[in-house]
């Protein structure tokens, strides 16, 4: 089965990729100038390096837990930090960072994806050009291989291989930067190095402009085509608001809560998972922003609090096959605070986690369990969910959080917990 992978982009000539001969697996492509070398190596393509970018280069995307073959060998580069940027590929130790190598992007002759199994990890081949002779030293002099693999273990492939794929396609190496320009034409008299310089400074500016451009052309058309589908969803919504309108009296108390449930069914469109956005702080950072988008509504129409639970049953309902851990959906939750969005995680003293709007006022809530329980004279917990239409859990925090604050008091006996107003609060 033929690759999907990147072709060369070599114009003919020595170094193109023409059909192999033979049948069978493999790529099928066969590179001119490794028939005319024999068999080419991979890990010798590396270079020692110190980490850091160079001028002009920028760092497009990292993942962490890639591992490095030399072909189908393991070698000793095990688990460490890949990043992408406009000219490199760079391997760094995740424990020693002093061992770092690169390899340039114009080495890549083309890229393929490797899906999972049994017990192993999604993995990127990319295949590459022989050597140069001039070579920097690097940790290999020789292998048996023309290409590599990075074994991707805590997943993120995905993204990672349509950003190499861009960069690849882009070939954003090639821009010479005008430092290169001036240090090249050095010979030349002074007043020519500033000039070539100046030209080629503004050179970039004008490639930078006309990049900016393309991108705004293109934020707009699909702004147009987002315009359009609103217009059909504004129309869709009036039309549902007439027929509700129209029928009033013949829709029943469990056909609006159906009406909402297809809603709810429909689910999330693009959920976040680690093989788009890979693991650690980022895809925490992305699951937050979708959770604080999914969760605003629910949690306004139920008084701006729910229990971490109930988020747990609503959120995975919404993303369908894609279900999230509790794990992952707690870290996310602790950062929805510090991205100052309109949600934010909160513990209780008993341990009870709950999710609840930014705008909550816990005054006001105490306030009106207080009147409720004053109005009645006493309730447990139960007596006071029902009322206030919420979860017994989140009826019995209430109360307590009332009884801290000093204006409910208890009566704990074999008929169980009961909350009274503090008349010595009131009374004094």
């Amino acid at each position: 089965m033929a690759p999907r992978g990147r072709g060369c982009g070599e114009a003919a000539g020595d170094g193109a990729c023409v059909p192999g001969a033979g049948g069978g697996g493999g790529c099928g492509l066969v590179c001119r100038r490794q028939q005319a070398r024999g068999r080419g190596a991979a890990m010798d393509r590396f270079v020692w390096a110190s980490g850091l970018l160079e001028l002009e280069e920028t760092l497009v995307i990292q993942q962490r837990g890639v591992r490095v073959y030399d072909g189908e060998e393991k070698v000793r580069f095990d688990s460490g930090i890949l990043l992408l940027s406009t000219h490199r590929l760079i391997w760094r130790d995740q424990k020693n960072h002093e061992c770092c190598i690169a390899i340039p992007l114009s080495q890549i002759v083309f890229i393929e994806e490797q899906a999972a199994g049994i017990g192993k990890s999604a993995k990127i081949v990319v295949h590459l050009h022989p050597a140069s002779s001039n070579k920097e030293p690097g940790p290999f002099q020789s292998s048996k291989y023309s290409y590599i693999k990075l074994s991707f273990k805590e997943h993120g492939q995905i993204e990672f291989y349509r950003r190499l794929s861009e960069e690849i396609t882009h070939r954003r190496w090639e821009n010479v930067p005008a430092a290169q320009t001036i240090q090249v034409n050095r010979s030349s008299q002074a007043g020519r190095i500033r000039a070539v310089g100046i030209v080629g400074i503004e050179r970039k500016l004008e490639e930078k402009r006309k990049e900016t451009d393309k991108n705004i052309s293109e934020a707009f058309e699909d702004l147009s085509k987002l315009m359009e589908k609103a217009k059909e969803m504004v129309e869709l919504s009036k039309s549902i608001a007439n027929k509700i309108k129209e029928k009033q009296g013949d829709i029943t108390e469990d056909e609006t809560i159906r009406f909402k449930s297809y809603l709810l069914s429909m689910g999330i469109v693009n959920p976040v998972t680690r093989e788009t956005y890979g693991s650690g702080t980022h895809y925490h950072m992305q699951l937050a922003k979708q959770l604080a988008g999914i969760l605003q509504t629910p949690l306004e129409e139920r008084g701006g609090i729910m229990s971490l639970t109930e988020v747990y049953c609503l959120v995975n309902r919404a993303r369908g096959l894609e279900l999230l851990s509790p794990e992952d959906l707690v870290n996310a939750c602790k950062m929805l605070e510090s991205l100052k969005l309109p949600l934010r995680l909160r513990i209780f003293d008993s341990g009870v986690m709950v999710i609840e709007l930014q705008s909550h006022n816990e005054e006001e809530m105490v306030a009106s369990a207080l009147e409720t329980v004053s109005e009645k004279g006493s309730l447990t917990a139960d007596e006071f969910a029902k009322l206030v239409g919420m979860s017994v859990l989140l009826a019995k925090e209430r109360l307590l959080l009332a009884e801290k604050m000093g204006h409910l008091c208890r009566d704990d006996s074999v008929e169980g917990l009961r909350f009274y107003p503090n008349l010595f609060m009131t009374q004094s």
